[in-house]
């Protein structure tokens, strides 16, 4: 039953992290609409939009699609559709030490419901949006959801899944739900959009939202949870952010979505610009990129299985592989030559992500009290860093310095940062039942949370 119960839950996680992305990659075609009327030119009424990129969070956002932002007569909308997509990152990153502090102590459950519930409400505020102001609160409103449902849903996992390798195949499963959330909501959007109007993407997106809440009720309710009475309490975000190990961990995951998060405003201009490419040569850039993601999470998960010690190493390898290949995108020609290095950087970022996202989990184990609200809304401020200067900063830089000056500063901050994680070396050898759950378990249960613990892994 307590299997059964947390493959559910995994469900639920993943579902959450899938809309998450999907819903800011469905309101692509809806800008233009208002961008135009703004204007005074009056909205269009078909999916004329071109492809907008996501950004992450933890435990999740990280897009796989080029950002395509509509062309602005002057630099004023250009800086309010900079913010209106950074706002989302913004409002998480401001938030995430407030939410993790708070699952930390009310629990993984009520937060991800809190955060869907507010996920919800947004996704029923873009679908009736009518001005610039309202597509602004209903994104920064994303933020706030994202900040409680991500991080609340990547903890959960990693309470559930607590022993390896069953930890890293979880949490790479919603690892994949993000990537194929980037890949399939601007189908989705635009031919629902097309055919049956601009509302129905978001009220589906709404149901499924609501589903996902009802489900989570009825697996988890938030108030007939009574191991959280004597869980134990976690340790602060200010002293896991002054953690060595952790710290590095963090810039890893904040370096390594550096070159997606700087490409996806200034891909697009820079191919027009240099190589001629077509409007669907721009928009299917990146959808190659999809399956190396995935490849990256597989081979991450059977490696990390296989050989659990060596996560740092395999961190490592994807910094070098993403480095390398932002190095060769300002050297490609055609449409067919820049796809590979592109699915090179999706391909490291995957290698990066499915390593570290355990390892921060170990860390607390080992390190700190096995409570994961915290170190996790650690882990998506490092992923906000990046999506939030992505959009303001990333054209700006090529403006000032070029496109190929930006990719080589990206591609050698990784390469640099790669040795780094070899400071993980020595602590990623430290076995498991040094985890001070482990420890207690094996002692035999002293209250009501290790004996349910103590419950759930014999079942």
């Amino acid at each position: 039953e307590a299997r059964r119960q947390r493959r559910l839950l995994l469900v639920v996680v993943c579902v959450a992290l899938l809309l998450d992305n999907m819903l800011y990659m469905v309101i692509v075609p809806i800008i233009p609409d208002y961008i135009a009327a703004m204007r005074g030119a009056g909205g269009s009424t078909g999916p004329s939009a071109p492809a907008v990129g996501n950004d992450s969070s933890g435990g999740g956002n990280r897009s796989i699609l080029p950002a395509r932002y509509p062309p602005a007569t002057g630099g004023n909308e250009d800086v309010q559709i900079g913010v209106l997509f950074a706002s989302k990152a913004i409002l998480q990153l401001l938030v995430n030490p407030l939410s993790g502090t708070l699952i930390d102590r009310v629990g993984y459950e009520a937060p991800l419901l809190a955060g869907l519930a507010v996920m919800f409400l947004c996704t029923a505020t873009f679908a009736f949006a009518e001005s610039y102001a309202m597509l602004f609160v209903a994104r920064s409103l994303q933020g706030l959801g994202s900040a409680f449902a991500d991080t609340a849903g990547i903890a959960l996992i990693a309470d559930r899944y607590a022993e390896e390798p069953a930890r890293s195949r979880a949490l790479g499963i919603a690892l994949a739900c993000i990537s194929f959330g980037s890949l399939a909501a601007p189908p989705f959007g635009g031919v629902l959009y097309e055919f049956a109007g601009r509302r129905v993407p978001f009220l589906v997106l709404a149901c499924v939202c609501l589903l996902d809440g009802v489900l989570l009720l009825a697996l988890a309710p938030p108030w007939a949870t009574g191991a959280r009475a004597n869980m134990p309490v976690g340790t602060p975000i200010h002293r896991l952010m002054i953690d060595p190990y952790i710290a590095v961990v963090a810039g890893a995951l904040a370096t390594c979505n550096i070159p997606l998060a700087f490409l996806e405003p200034t891909i697009a201009n820079w191919m027009k610009e240099s190589m001629g490419a077509s409007e669907w040569e721009v928009g299917l850039t990146w959808l190659p990129a999809f399956f190396p993601h995935v490849l990256g999470v597989y081979v991450t998960v059977r490696l990390a299985a296989a050989y659990p010690h060596l996560q740092w190493f395999y961190g490592a390898l994807g910094m070098a592989i993403i480095g390398a290949s932002s190095c060769l995108v300002p050297a490609c020609r055609n449409f067919g030559q820049v796809i590979i290095p592109l699915c090179g950087i999706c391909f490291g970022i995957a290698l990066v992500d499915t390593a570290l996202l355990p390892t921060l989990a170990f860390l607390v184990d080992v390190r700190h009290v096995s409570v994961y609200g915290s170190v996790y809304a650690i882990a998506d401020i490092s992923y906000c860093v990046a999506y939030a200067l992505g959009p303001i900063v990333a054209g700006q830089i090529v403006h000032t310095m070029g496109f190929a000056q930006l990719n080589l500063g990206m591609g050698l901050a990784n390469v640099l940062y790669a040795p780094v994680l070899l400071f993980l070396k020595n602590v990623c050898q430290m076995k498991p039942s040094h985890s001070e759950r482990n420890i207690l378990l094996e002692e035999g249960p002293k209250g009501l949370y290790d004996t349910i613990k103590m419950e759930e892994r014999k079942g």
